[in-house]
């Protein structure tokens, strides 16, 4: 990968900006989608100009990756950061990764909303000769040419170590789960459950009853679960894939007469720092972390691309795992 001074922008961008001039950030606002812009100009006085999109804001752990992001690619650490946020809405991801293209922006990064539905904006940035990173989600284009590395978790793993707990933990007896899924489509929602019933398979004992999406929401987390305790009245375990959601289920619990860590146990994955204050007051039983802090990473990985490097094309957070305990050791230092 050669350095920004040496790149050269297609065509199709210099027209790009021509065509969609009203639509690009303006520098230092905000536009109608949630957009914050930098400079626009694909660099000033030999910032790296970067424009990332965010999936949106609907959880703790993501406002503590936005903030990571924001305080890592900072303009005293040598960036021009344009940043969006997609409202959980793909097309308005695809929007603003067209605006950054029009821009001339000397790296794409983002968090994709879902898995599929990339290949033809990817193929506009690669045309373009700007390299894109992912970060936190992956996407499920067999053309890995249309970005340079995946920087996050394992989702897979993730849930595979739920299940693990709930299977020697809890499994020892009949139990019956229900599940609250991510948003449907997206990487850590497909994963996650995928890697839950991978654990559990060959355990008899367990039975997931219901799974339906609560969209990463403490709110839709709520909502589904007050709908499971109406429809399901032996719920043993609740498995879901965010804190947020979790916590979300606790409120419903808690409302129907149920104590949560008692007579129905929860176990989330993320680890910010309700999910934490959660689990040390043992309202949630165990939690997997999924480590939201990628600015610092996102910002080396581009400063190595830029300085003619080479990174990996898949980069593997580390992840821990707490129990009450756990919990309780770590709660006060938490970043996040």
């Amino acid at each position: 990968m050669v350095s920004k001074m040496f790149r050269t922008r297609s065509l199709a961008a210099g027209l790009a900006v021509l065509a969609l001039g009203l639509a690009a950030c303006s520098s230092g606002g905000d536009s109608g989608d949630g957009e914050t812009a930098g400079s626009g100009d694909g660099g000033d006085g030999g910032a790296i100009s970067v424009g990332f999109s965010q999936v949106g804001a609907e959880s703790g752990w993501r406002a503590a990756n936005t903030k990571s992001i924001q305080d890592a690619l900072t303009e005293e650490a040598g960036f021009d950061l344009s940043f969006s946020d997609a409202q959980q809405k793909q097309e308005n991801q695809i929007q603003a990764i067209r605006s950054y293209i029009a821009q001339g922006v000397d790296y794409i990064a983002f968090s994709p909303v879902v898995e599929s539905g990339w290949d033809s904006v990817l193929e506009e940035a690669k045309q373009a000769d700007i390299p894109v990173i992912l970060t936190d989600r992956a996407v499920d284009s067999e053309d890995t040419s249309l970005y340079v590395t995946f920087i996050g978790s394992d989702f897979v793993e993730e849930g595979k170590r739920i299940g693990d707990w709930v299977s020697e933990n809890l499994g020892t007896e009949p139990i019956n789960v229900v599940e609250l899924q991510g948003t449907t489509g997206s990487a850590p929602a497909i994963d996650r459950k995928t890697g839950f019933e991978d654990a559990i398979e060959g355990n008899d004992n367990i039975s997931v009853i219901a799974s339906e999406t609560g969209n990463f929401t403490r709110a839709e987390g709520k909502t589904v679960m007050e709908g499971f305790l109406q429809a399901y009245p032996d719920i043993d375990v609740v498995y879901a894939h965010n804190d947020d959601m979790g916590l979300g289920a606790i409120e419903a619990i808690e409302a129907a007469g149920k104590v949560p860590g008692q007579d129905i146990k929860v176990v989330t994955i993320d680890g910010v720092k309700d999910g934490m204050t959660a689990l040390a007051e043992g309202k949630i039983s165990y939690i997997v972390e999924c480590n939201p802090l990628l600015g610092p990473d996102l910002a080396e990985i581009i400063k190595t691309l830029e300085d003619g490097g080479t990174v990996e094309p898949r980069i593997v957070t580390k992840d821990e795992a707490f129990d009450q305990e756990g919990a309780k050791a770590v709660l006060a230092d938490r970043q996040y």
